[in-house]
């Protein structure tokens, strides 16, 4: 049976829809718009088999017009064979088979755009869902899963819709056409033929129930395998440097050999059907010559109308084979539809309000009142938090890892709702700003810098992308990333790849901020800006940063305490609440908890 062979069929029965009948229900809400092209691809699909089905009768007609011109030459009671009607039957033949193979290819045609185009609104949803959802669902999900929603589950969607719907009409006809073209033949024949098809039922149920527990550890171990070798590459340095070469060989060779023994078994299980079937379906023929040969010599049946048995017989298990696929293909399209309906339905974030405050005059001071926050309601690690900050002020935000310092600038950004408490910018709670424009109000330079695919310029350029060539170039030069920019290859022009990993860490920071630059925000956020860069390379950081924070209220969150000595104000995070608030000189002489903060990261600096 066609697509028994290879293995995926007996993967897809591993993949189950939770709801099949109320997925496929909201799967086809999806193709309503296109209701009326799929009913006319299913009627092609009809006729297609319809034609197909009645080839056979008029070739036997044909045969049986040749035999009896053969008899009644050598008998002496006739002229011969009437070559006109064999010519006609051949004509008519051949009208059948084309006019069968252009509905076939009409309505593949058809179905394939309907299938994309269902799969392009299902991409389209997903990709406009992403904006819309909250960053907590990105906690709790690996890329990887989102990805293999828009990827992979889309593409299963889109490619047995595609094949499913037409061939599954297309058997049914072909199935209960050929029953009845066997039925007007001879009913004796066909009882016989029928009687036989459980037995390749039942040998390849039996196959299929063997062979399913080794695909699917096939499939297990082929990701294990792949796993590992990912793992491998990508920290072989690590890998080397500390002699793990026979330690992974050991572990890629026991995956290995798990994967080869899983893999021979399943094919060959899968291998075996395709001769059981052709054993079962030679029974049947032999069955059919019997008979045929017995009922001819009765003159109870035609010479031809055997030949056109025999290939009817021959088509009859074909459709069957479709048939269980499709079964198994719909499972799989269910399971796959299933998971993107999920998806589609996650938690969104709340709406913007309906008149939201405008930015235009937002000079940059914010106040923290009373904030609660917690990734998890029954975990709250941000305490009763407040803080007023003026605009144009310069706040550090300092504390042990834990202590929720970047989980405020989160907040602010409005990356988290609060729990409870409000956060105000300029007296308005950053809730009355829609998300896009309270967002606009701020340029971030990260910690973890993230650059994409394209040249230098578009990266620096992707802060405000109407900046123009001689602007891009000024904030590098302020960022003190020009010259270094000069010094590569095609300057400007040359191509960061997909990881940047053609700069270094120090060269990617500096980009980041020559980008935070030209955005020109009214609020700026560092957080560890320039954690990845060398003491000379800073010393230039600070000083363009001196003129990027005038008069502009800033955000610096910093491990090392001696950058932020000029801070106008401090606060110090312990646990979610501020401990202590105040400048440098301030703090160190209440000798509390940033004092001590200040003077280990002093000692540690003494001792190195």
């Amino acid at each position: 049976m066609p697509g028994m062979g290879g293995g995926p069929i007996g993967m897809k029965n591993n993949e189950k829809a939770k709801n099949f009948k109320e997925t496929m229900k909201r799967l086809l809400a999806y193709m309503k718009p296109y209701m009326p092209m799929i009913i006319i691809a299913l009627m092609l699909a009809i006729g297609s088999a319809a034609f197909s089905i009645a080839g056979p009768k008029v070739l036997g007609n044909a045969v049986t017009k040749i035999f009896e011109g053969l008899v009644a030459k050598v008998g002496g009671t006739g002229t011969g064979i009437d070559f006109g009607y064999i010519g006609s039957r051949l004509l008519i033949l051949a009208g059948l088979y084309a006019a069968s193979s252009l509905f076939s290819f009409v309505q593949g045609y058809m179905m394939a755009g309907v299938s994309q185009k269902v799969s392009y609104n299902l991409r389209k949803e997903i990709s406009e869902k992403i904006n819309r959802m909250p960053l907590k669902y990105f906690d709790k999900n690996t890329h990887g899963e989102v990805l293999s929603r828009v990827t992979n589950d889309v593409d299963t969607v889109s490619q047995t819709l595609n094949q499913s719907l037409s061939q599954i009409i297309t058997s049914v006809t072909m199935l209960i056409g050929i029953l009845i073209m066997m039925l007007t033949i001879s009913w004796l024949m066909t009882l016989a033929s029928v009687l036989i098809l459980p037995l390749s039922v039942i040998f390849i149920s039996l196959i299929v129930k063997k062979s399913q527990k080794y695909f699917k550890s096939q499939q297990e171990y082929l990701g294990h395998v792949n796993g590992h070798v990912e793992e491998i590459f990508g920290g072989h340095n690590i890998m080397k440097a500390f002699n793990g070469e026979k330690k992974a060989l050991d572990t890629f060779d026991k995956l290995n050999d798990t994967l080869y023994t899983s893999a021979w078994k399943s094919q060959f299980l899968s291998g075996m059907m395709m001769p059981i079937i052709f054993f079962v379906g030679n029974l049947g023929y032999v069955m059919v010559s019997i008979l045929g040969g017995w009922l001819a010599i009765r003159n109870t049946i035609a010479v031809g109308d055997i030949l056109a048995f025999v290939q009817y017989v021959r088509q009859f298990s074909q459709p069957l084979g479709q048939v269980a696929q499709v079964a198994n293909v719909l499972q799989s399209t269910a399971a796959a539809a299933e998971r993107v309906f999920e998806f589609l339905g996650e938690e969104e974030e709340t709406e913007d309000i309906e008149k939201p405050v405008g930015t235009d005059k937002i000079k940059g001071g914010v106040t923290f009142e009373k904030v609660h926050f917690g990734y998890n309601a029954e975990n709250i690690i941000i305490n009763n938090f407040s803080a007023d900050i003026k605009p144009g002020q310069r706040v550090a935000i300092v504390g042990p890892t834990g202590a929720g310092k970047t989980t405020m600038v989160k907040l602010l950004m409005r990356f988290y709702d609060l729990n409870d408490g409000d956060i105000y910018v300029d007296g308005s709670k950053i809730s009355d700003f829609r998300r896009n424009d309270l967002r606009g109000l701020f340029g971030m330079v990260l910690q973890d810098t993230w650059l994409f695919n394209g040249t230098i310029m578009e990266n620096i350029r992707y802060g405000k992308t109407d900046a123009t060539d001689e602007e891009v170039i000024k904030a590098a030069k302020a960022a003190h990333a020009h010259h270094f920019i000069k010094t590569l290859p095609d300057g400007y022009n040359m191509v960061l790849n997909e990881e940047a990993s053609n700069v270094s860490q120090g060269q990617k920071q500096l980009l980041t901020i020559a980008r935070a630059i030209l955005s020109d925000p009214k609020i700026l956020i560092l957080d560890e800006a320039t954690s990845s860069v060398d003491t000379r390379t800073e010393v230039l950081i600070q000083k363009a940063m001196e003129n990027l924070m005038k008069d502009r209220t800033s955000f610096i969150i910093a491990h090392r305490l001696s950058t932020i000595r000029d801070a106008d104000l401090i606060l110090v995070m312990k646990d979610g609440d501020i401990e202590e608030q105040g400048t440098h000189e301030q703090l160190l002489a209440e000798d509390g908890f940033y004092a001590s903060l200040y003077n280990s990261q002093f000692e540690n600096n003494e001792a190195s």
